[in-house]
């Protein structure tokens, strides 16, 4: 894929997880594996998808994929991601920024907070929650 926007998922987005073709619908690419700066924070929202927020202190690195995404099937993507969620900026551990899903702290509320895991596939295999595809 030669043009695209760099996409950070952090959940059900990610290869091999629930909502994955809602990437590969759309043409998009896998670019690599990384993790974000130790400066977030996550929660599994009822057990179905995480949400990710940035917080001022007590944050971890999450573990993330990133994706390059046509312009047009970014926005696709974003009307099909659950409610609460959305796109924001990432920093990633490398320093850079990229465009990433992120969850609005409502969402968050009364969930269960699974940010010592480091990541949603992590939390899903140590926890139980759902079954991996």
């Amino acid at each position: 894929m030669a043009e695209g926007i760099k996409l950070a998922v952090n959940g059900t987005l990610m290869q091999g997880l629930e909502l994955n073709a809602n990437l590969l619908n759309v043409g998009a690419g896998f670019l690599y594996e990384t993790t974000t700066t130790p400066d977030y924070r996550l929660w599994s929202i009822n057990d179905l998808h995480p949400a990710m927020v940035r917080v001022s202190s007590g944050g971890v690195a999450v573990a993330l994929e990133v994706w390059q995404v046509p312009p047009a099937g970014l926005v696709q993507v974003l009307l099909q991601e659950p409610t609460g969620l959305s796109i924001g900026k990432v920093t990633l551990a490398t320093g850079d920024t990229v465009l990433g899903v992120l969850g609005e702290p409502i969402l968050c509320e009364g969930q269960r907070e699974i940010s010592t895991y480091g990541g949603w596939r992590a939390y899903r295999v140590n926890h139980g929650a759902g079954q991996l595809t």
